[in-house]
């Protein structure tokens, strides 16, 4: 079970930060986490991701540089970190867990589909205000 909290109101250029406890029978560091966000009329796309250990993250273009996802395995908790926010973050936004990679000739792919996660949390709204 995932559960969400941190989101908001917030203006443009300010931050939040968005934590995922995990709790369940699984070991929470045997599994890959991520966020996805979805706004009214769209699709859920992935926004970050990160692997079992933490050593590894992965972000789509338009977050990359003012978001930071990292994870605390001894807390059983996932957090996003989001800096200069900009009203097109404004969005619900998805807690993920037991996410798959594939492995390929470049090395391991962070599965980035919504339809390939696992289990979900539910979500957290966060608005940016210009």
């Amino acid at each position: 079970q995932l559960q969400a909290s941190g989101g908001g109101l917030v203006q443009a250029g300010g931050s939040l930060r968005l934590s995922c406890v995990a709790s369940g029978r699984r070991t929470f560091n045997s599994y890959n986490m991520g966020w996805f966000r979805q706004s009214p009329g769209t699709e859920r796309l992935f926004v970050a991701g990160i692997n079992r250990s933490g050593s590894s993250t992965y972000y789509t273009d338009s977050v990359k540089g003012r978001f930071t996802i990292s994870r605390d395995n001894a807390k059983n908790t996932m957090s996003l970190q989001m800096n200069t926010l900009k009203p097109e973050d404004t969005a619900v936004y998805y807690c993920a867990a037991d996410i798959p990679t594939h492995s390929s000739d470049y090395g391991e792919i962070f599965d980035r589909s919504a339809n390939s996660v696992g289990s979900w949390g539910q979500g957290t709204q966060v608005t940016v205000s210009s």
